[in-house]
């Protein structure tokens, strides 16, 4: 599965920070901006993971 979202990048000092405004929590660091970029990706997709693990819980393994 393939998802697109939106990624505000600014620089602050030597560190480039971004953030998502369609992850709530979602940030990412880096001393470059594709390095930032991949935080990012990486924090996006363990809040992603941590929310269909939750959504699931209590669902039935096996589907009748």
């Amino acid at each position: 599965m393939h998802n697109e979202f939106t990624a505000i990048v600014e620089k602050d000092g030597e560190w480039f920070v971004a953030y998502s405004p369609e992850v709530p929590g979602a940030n990412g660091q880096g001393k470059t901006k594709e390095e930032c970029l991949r935080s990012l990706t990486d924090a996006i997709a363990l809040i992603l993971e941590d929310r269909r693990e939750d959504g699931l819980r209590g669902a039935p393994r096996t589907v009748v």
